[in-house]
């Protein structure tokens, strides 16, 4: 009888926006919409998916630079209100769901560390299919936004785990950024907003190129 594996990481936190959740031309649109509706001139395709993962307020400005800043809270409701229009059409990635299953059964600890608010996330994870499958999680409006640190430094405290038992998995360089300078290793995925050839300057383990691809990784390197 073949011994198991043994377990490399103790925490994996996965983004959740376009590396769980198949959101990404969503919040493009919407983006998109929202920014014409203030004024602002429509931001290209790439220019909106690029702030995916930031919070909502910088990713807007971001991708709004012609909009003045007395203009941000409209234009942030603006978002919400197109994205709340389109929410019973977004689901979990196909294979996300047994994948997060299988990881808690080798007993990984799973969070989520996202750019999404913390109504948005809770929202999501009230679902009866996500029930307790997360044991953790931080969203942009209760710490520092991508790709500062905190957000990962505060699970690995709260869960006791170091850096380099510490993964995170994402779809943006947001995501990587954040987990090279928390001192944590990376997987990143290319089906989400972020091109995969801007990943290698972060240095991620691995570049998966579907759910399928994550899952073997992660069960044979996790």
């Amino acid at each position: 009888m073949h011994s198991p594996r043994p377990r490399h990481f103790d925490l994996i936190a996965f983004d959740w926006d376009g590396t769980l959740y198949d959101s990404t031309r969503v919040i493009v649109r919407c983006i998109q919409q929202a920014v014409v509706e203030v004024g602002g001139t429509r931001p290209s395709d790439n220019a909106a998916a690029y702030v995916i993962g930031m919070s909502l307020a910088q990713a807007l400005a971001r991708a709004a630079p012609d909009v003045p800043p007395e203009k941000y809270q409209e234009l942030g409701a603006r978002y919400r209100f197109h994205y709340h229009q389109h929410q019973d059409d977004l689901s979990l990635f196909d294979g996300v769901l047994p994948l997060l299953r299988e990881l808690k059964e080798r007993r990984h600890r799973l969070a989520v560390a996202t750019g999404k608010s913390r109504r948005g996330l809770d929202d999501v994870l009230a679902s009866e299919e996500l029930h307790g499958v997360f044991d953790g999680s931080r969203t942009a409006d209760e710490t520092a936004g991508k790709p500062h640190p905190l957000m990962l430094q505060e699970l690995m405290q709260e869960f006791g785990t170091e850096p380099s038992r510490t993964l995170m998995i994402g779809d943006t360089t947001h995501d990587l950024e954040m987990a090279r300078t928390a001192g944590c290793p990376s997987v990143g995925v290319s089906y989400g907003a972020h091109e995969p050839q801007t990943f290698q300057v972060h240095e991620p383990l691995h570049v998966a190129h579907s759910v399928a691809d994550l899952r073997d990784w992660l069960l044979a390197h996790a």
